[in-house]
């Protein structure tokens, strides 16, 4: 009868020490990863102005359009885009019968009114709200406002170092200045 050697209950210190590196090489190493790079702050781009036909009459409305509403102290009618602050703002000050035209921004030069019957420049003055806006007072009886209201199609507010502000002659507009004259 063969006499087989008796089994050992463990395996041989050799064959221990060889899987513990055999296990030790399938464990990824762990190497501190190193923290993100800042991400760049996108710089705002402003979007190349339209170029502009050579007549007036035929640039493209400022994306927006008219609202009208009243308060205790007149009526507006504000244009711009929806969801966004107005870009121009025409108020009725019933109790000083004047206009206030307003665009938005703090550029200190002079207005230019363009319409299909006249054009005219006009001093501004920082309205001083939370928002930069600039103005220019009207009286209700102007007839700037008159050529605003009836100018075929549009009309501009053009003001240096901005681009126009190409606007139709919507019926908000016209009703404002009629609040005023009334």
């Amino acid at each position: 009868m063969t006499r087989f050697p008796p089994l050992r209950p463990f395996p041989p210190r050799g064959a221990v020490v060889l899987a513990a590196l055999i296990a030790a090489g399938c464990v990824p190493r762990t190497e501190p990863t190193p923290a993100p790079a800042p991400r760049p702050v996108p710089v705002p781009v402003p979007a190349p102005s339209p170029t502009l036909a050579a007549d007036w009459q035929d640039w493209p409305w400022t994306p927006g359009t008219w609202t009208y509403d009243r308060d205790a102290r007149g009526s507006r009618a504000l244009y711009g885009a929806a969801g966004a602050d107005a870009a121009v703002v025409v108020r009725c000050d019933r109790g000083a019968r004047a206009l206030y035209l307003s665009r938005a921004g703090s550029a200190p030069g002079a207005f230019t009114i363009r319409t299909t019957s006249m054009t005219r420049t006009l001093a501004v003055q920082p309205t001083g709200g939370a928002l930069p806006y600039v103005a220019v007072r009207l009286a209700a009886n102007d007839r700037l406002l008159d050529a605003m209201i009836f100018s075929r199609g549009r009309f501009t507010i053009e003001q240096p170092g901005t681009a126009p502000t190409v606007l139709p002659p919507w019926a908000e507009l016209a009703r404002v200045v009629e609040d005023c004259r009334g």
